[in-house]
């Protein structure tokens, strides 16, 4: 093919300076009006060594010869100074900047040279004048110019059909130059770009011709995209564009540098919100879509939150993804045990670069929800960045590439990390928080003693604080033996996420102890609950609080259960045969500490060989903003489907597929032992 040559007389009307070398003498072989203006008569055919003298202009004659010699491009910006020859005014002193570009034309290889008066400008800068809006538009319109020749120019004919005039798109994306912007050329351009790209040529070649102007990225030689500008005028000739001069510039540094700093001023600023978890939504908002498809945020788990010292939970608490995208799982904020890549990057606190095909999330990166609206985003990467606070890994963020999105690149990667990081202010001050709160939860597990053996019957108890930052419940459970060899269990929770709402929980859960210790053989539930109330009242223990009190009485194969329930969730009832049922009734006891005079009701149930009996608190089954019947049929759901394993791993599975972690959750279970499977 024959390499396409620049006609410069193109230029002749231009309004910047061009001139032409050919050879390496660098003979002058063309210069258009603005650069006789510019540096007055210099004679065409003269080498320019002979047709400069002034001081400085080695520089020149230096840049001309490394352009030559390596075939790159070089600019100028420092402004010059020159004396126009054959003038009598000794004060006719022209400043300007320049750039020199390699140029094939028809006096064989030379050099383009593009010069911007700037006289006006040093001017005004040295009499501290502003500049006229003339001049400054006329600035701003060849900037761009000079900065694009440095890179490469190319011209768009009326048939498609593109040309280099300057070379540099193989040096840029390791591909050959392309006649037409065909589907190989368009490979090149970022997926997320392709669409507004084409809409910009079409809308500025179409109808009346005007500028192109539009910033995109371009897969470079690396594998990686860099942001590039484009910027073309139309040549018309009798009203018909005939084609298009146009010069592109590498603006990533620009770029990055710019949203750099809009991003991390925007981090800065919602750091100061109260909560991690509203700070971490709103970081996670400015870094999706211009840095990742989708960002979720989990918090890892202090001690509390586990029972294996070896491992770490996260809890999901802020999650966001571009438009587009399948809608993301409601916010619950459950926990997932962190597998064997996130624990790398929680160990090393270095993020790292995960691809898999669509559907191949690696197992433990994300919680099972999360795994499943990967796959229908059809997510082909994650990167898994760690937010690490005085040298400790608190919190762990995944950023998703989606659909025809590619990975991230390591700038991307940095830019991502040093974003989330500015979070550190609000977590810093929830762990100091947590700290806190870790004392007070010794203290609440202190009084949540192990549910004693009981012939006959099995007992398991779990207590999982919420994740909120200083909050500790007034959750409770209890389960001990009675005189008459009767068992009594209790559930109950202290309205309030304080060290009073634990203080009172501990004083209610030992005044129920010791009025139930010391019933009579007549005395109810109710009864127990209502001599409770009364003692509350009159002992100033002034506490919302909602209860479930039973007394189960061995006999037979089975068990004979007597509740009382002070407005709290009703127990479920897994039978080894059949579905769960919740002990609802028609009543509606008042809570305590409401009402003590209001009258409270005992029921009764059997509790068969292989049933199972489950009491709980709200946070297991409440989610802010869904119907509590939801919850409701999601803990009979998981129940059932554990109900034959061991009573153990029933407690941990209804924990794991159901439990919204922001409140904090006691649970009491109770199994009736087949006979087989009793002590003699």
């Amino acid at each position: 093919m024959v390499e396409p040559q620049l006609t410069p007389e193109v230029f002749d009307r231009a309004i910047v300076a061009i001139a032409l070398t050919a050879g390496r003498e660098h003979r002058l072989v063309y210069r258009n009006d603005a650069f006789r203006d510019l540096f007055g008569p210099r004679s065409v055919g003269v080498p320019v060594r002979e047709l400069f003298s002034e001081p400085g202009v080695q520089r020149f004659f230096d840049t001309l010869d490394l352009v030559l010699a390596d075939g790159t491009a070089r600019q100028v910006t420092t402004p010059r100074t020159v004396e126009r020859p054959g003038d009598d005014d000794h004060d006719d002193h022209r400043h300007f900047v320049y750039s020199c570009s390699p140029i094939s034309s028809r006096f064989g290889p030379g050099i383009l040279i593009a010069a911007i008066d700037t006289t006006a400008e040093v001017h005004a800068a040295q009499q501290a004048e502003q500049l006229s809006t003339d001049r400054l538009r006329t600035l701003e319109r060849y900037e761009a110019l000079i900065s694009a020749v440095s890179q490469l120019v190319w011209i768009v004919r009326a048939d498609g059909t593109m040309a280099e005039l300057v070379p540099g798109w193989q040096r840029l994306t390791g591909q050959p130059w392309r006649d037409t912007m065909d589907a190989e050329w368009f490979d090149l351009i970022h997926p997320r770009d392709r669409a507004g790209l084409a809409e910009q040529w079409t809308k500025a070649s179409t109808g009346e011709p005007s500028m192109f102007e539009h910033a995109f990225r371009v897969r470079t030689t690396s594998g990686g995209y860099r942001h590039i500008a484009a910027r073309a005028v139309p040549i018309v000739r009798e009203g018909k564009p005939v084609e298009w001069v146009g010069a592109t510039s590498d603006i990533e540094d620009r770029w990055r540098n710019r949203l750099r700093e809009r991003l991390l001023a925007g981090a800065l600023a919602v750091t100061e919100t109260a909560r991690p978890d509203d700070a971490f939504a709103a970081v996670a908002d400015l870094v999706v879509p211009e840095l990742t498809d989708a960002c979720t945020v989990f918090l890892l788990s202090s001690r509390e939150h586990t029972t294996r010292p070896d491992e770490i939970l996260g809890t999901r608490i802020a999650s966001t993804a571009r438009p587009g995208l399948p809608p993301l799982p409601a916010l619950r904020q459950q926990s997932y045990r962190l597998g064997p890549a996130a624990l790398r990057v929680v160990a090393r606190q270095s993020p790292a670069l995960l691809t898999f095909p669509v559907g191949g999330v690696p197992p433990g990166v994300v919680p099972r929800e999360s795994a499943q609206w990967l796959t229908r985003a059809r997510a082909t990467s994650l990167t898994l960045l760690p937010i690490v606070i005085d040298g400790t890994t608190v919190a762990l963020a995944a950023a998703a590439s989606c659909e025809d999105t590619p990975p991230p690149g390591r700038p991307d990667i940095d830019l991502l990390q040093e974003v989330l990081q500015r979070a550190q202010a609000t977590l810093r001050q929830t762990l100091e928080l947590q700290r806190t709160r870790q004392v007070a939860l010794v203290l609440q597990r202190a009084l949540l003693t192990a549910p004693p053996a009981v012939p006959g019957a099995e007992l398991a108890a779990r207590y999982q604080p919420g994740n909120r930052a200083a909050e500790v419940g007034g959750d409770w459970y209890d389960a001990f033996l009675l005189p008459d060899s009767s068992l009594a269990l209790t559930i109950g929770d202290v309205a309030g996420h304080d060290l009073t709402a634990a203080t009172t929980m501990g004083q209610l859960r030992s005044m129920l102890r010791s009025v139930a210790y010391n019933r009579t053989h007549l005395h109810t539930p109710a009864d127990t609950l209502t001599a409770l109330d009364t003692a509350a009242d009159g002992l100033g223990v002034a506490a919302f609080a909602t209860a479930v009190h039973l007394n189960l009485t061995f006999g037979g194969d089975g068990w004979r259960a007597a509740w009382s329930n002070a407005g709290h969730p009703p127990p479920l009832l897994v039978p080894a045969a059949g579905e769960p049922r919740f002990l609802t009734t028609e009543e509606n006891d008042v809570p305590l500490c409401v009402a003590p005079a209001e009258p409270r009701h005992t029921h009764y149930t059997d509790i068969g060989p292989g049933d199972t009996l489950l009491l709980y608190t709200d946070g297991l089954v409440e989610v802010p903003g869904e119907n509590l019947a939801v919850g409701l049929d999601r803990l009979a759901l998981a129940a059932g489907e554990a109900g034959h394993q061991p009573l153990d791993e029933l407690c941990d599975h209804v924990l794991a597929q159901v439990a919204d972690t922001r409140d904090d959750i006691a649970l009491l279970a109770f199994r009736v032992l087949p006979p087989a499977d009793r002590a003699d």
